[in-house]
């Protein structure tokens, strides 16, 4: 099974919170993110963390070295987004994550932020990893 990570998961991931072992879990796993993934963390770590520059690369280093792969968002994966947003009802940046997993044909993405159990376009399958 071929996995996405969403940006809150991947954050889960480097922080002291009680979903940090699930996320740690999936990102040892090797899952798929884009580099939006990557751009929203370091926004995130910055702003809202409150972390300095080399600890976000630090963090950045050990996420590229842990992804499976790192997909970029090109004008397809925008024009793909797009479409998701209007037919979904997705907000534009969780409907530009979907697109990229479905352009990298994986099976699942892992969002706490997007409907558990939503199945997209018959392929992609959301699941909050941390629903209990």
């Amino acid at each position: 099974m071929k996995a996405f990570l969403d940006t809150n998961v991947v954050v889960y991931a480097f922080t002291q919170d009680p979903r940090s072992e699930a996320a740690e879990a999936l990102l040892a796993k090797g899952c798929d993110v884009s580099v939006q993934v990557l751009n929203e963390f370091t926004n995130v770590a910055r702003r809202k963390l409150g972390w300095q520059w080399d600890e976000i690369d630090a963090a950045l280093t050990a996420l590229r070295a842990l992804a499976r792969a790192i997909h970029p968002v090109d004008l397809d994966t925008h024009i793909e987004a797009l479409a998701l947003a209007q037919r979904h009802g997705f907000a534009f940046y969780d409907a530009l994550i979907v697109a990229s997993a479905l352009r990298t044909r994986c099976d699942v993405l892992y969002s706490e932020d997007l409907q558990h159990g939503m199945t997209v376009e018959k392929k992609l399958r959301i699941e909050n990893p941390f629903r209990r």
